[in-house]
């Protein structure tokens, strides 16, 4: 039992914000009367999630390291527009639009990192310089006009989903469970490196009756939402793309160098650098990982909206940004979990669009937004506080 208490006040923020996430959905599940938890809405619901959750996962790391990048909403808005104004007017194909866009991400954070890394400015200043800019990018790509680039290639990036190897006519997936019992062993199998790993160094790990729980209900939990995705129309490839990117992204933040040095940075900078840490490099790589996931993320969402405007990706950042921190990462740095990020962005979705279903105004939603990111913020500085 000690043991249990242990582990929840080490995890406390990501906790706290599973049982919100839980306690959101049987509310709205009650109020909406039963419409939020239909496996349509519930895929809806993933879906409109997935190209924050991308965005985010990266911002992780950018926060860990005590930055922050105001300026994601804008480059996501300007990729997004630059691949629809690819495909509409320049007609170019879907594979050399998505090379030259990502490359126009990856470019735009080695721009900010130049100037964060290299030039010592504070990353505030100059990605809110990049917000601005590339909010008027948008506009000179776009000439004020909403761009539908109407190819179905590119269409599938945001609206696609997976064919069923039950049949089009089947009334369940099968791919979908296929899928599900595949991230299950995947989940188990890194479950126990992740294990093995921290018992070679000697790092403390938790008993084998709670390391057993732990894998059991979590696999449980992904087992109902790969049923519910059954029961509808299966797996998106928008989700199966964030996917990636957070299996990516948390396996280089674990498992590698450049991983332990962002770490090592976020929590003494000083610290990290007498150690042999090269902060100026691992900051200009993290400002050009960033901008290659929100060139990804811009994708997929005008691919799902199959429509770049002038006002795309208007305060994404806000989300993006809020569901890092409700996912467990520390605005002061040193501390975040990349795959904490989804939580977040499963809390704000849910938010929008339990409140989208019951017909609820803008204030509404952006009181909600902006109180669970105030209570996420102070359970950070209660846990430090504790600590110390």
């Amino acid at each position: 039992m000690q043991e249990l208490k242990n582990t929840i006040r080490r995890n406390i923020q990501q906790y706290t914000m599973i049982i919100l996430l839980a306690v959101i959905w049987i509310v709205f599940g009650i109020t909406t009367q039963g419409v939020f938890l239909t496996p349509m809405n519930i895929t809806n619901l993933f879906l409109q999630m997935a190209f924050i959750g991308i965005a985010s996962s990266t911002m992780v790391l950018i926060m860990v390291c005590g930055h922050i990048d105001l300026s994601v909403g804008s480059v996501i808005g300007f990729c997004g527009a630059l691949i629809a104004y690819f495909l509409k007017f320049a007609n170019w194909g879907i594979v050399p639009a998505l090379i030259v866009t990502i490359l126009a991400g990856s470019l735009v954070g080695l721009w900010q990192g130049f100037w964060v890394a290299r030039m010592h400015l504070p990353a505030f200043i100059v990605t809110l310089s990049s917000e601005w800019v590339f909010r008027g990018l948008i506009i000179a790509v776009t000439n004020s006009q909403t761009i539908q680039p109407n190819n179905e290639a590119f269409k599938v990036i945001g609206q696609g989903y997976l064919p069923n190897i039950f049949g089009a006519d089947a009334s369940i997936n099968g791919t979908a469970l296929l899928v599900g019992v595949i991230a299950i062993v995947i989940f188990i199998i890194t479950q126990f490196n992740i294990r093995r790993n921290k018992k070679k160094y000697n790092f403390a790990v938790e008993s084998k009756g709670l390391f057993a729980a732990r894998l059991i209900l979590l696999s449980a939990v992904i087992a109902v939402f790969f049923w519910i995705f059954a029961q509808d129309r299966g797996v998106a490839v928008p989700l199966l793309i964030l996917a990636v990117v957070i299996l990516g992204v948390s396996f280089v933040s674990l498992n590698t160098a450049f991983g332990r040095h962002i770490y090592a940075i976020g929590g003494n900078r000083e610290a990290a650098a007498l150690s042999g840490v090269n902060v100026q490099k691992v900051t200009w790589i993290l400002f050009i990982l960033e901008g290659t996931m929100a060139a990804v993320s811009g994708i997929v969402y005008t691919a799902r909206l199959n429509s770049a405007a002038i006002a795309a990706g208007q305060g994404n950042e806000t989300d993006v940004i809020a569901s890092a921190i409700i996912g467990g990462t520390s605005p002061a740095g040193g501390k975040g979990k990349v795959v904490g990020c989804v939580i977040g962005a499963l809390v704000m979705a849910s938010l929008e669009n339990g409140m989208s279903i019951l017909s609820m105004g803008s204030f509404e939603k952006y009181l909600a937004k902006g109180l669970v990111l105030l209570f996420a913020v102070a359970i950070d500085e209660v846990t430090k506080n504790a600590k110390n």
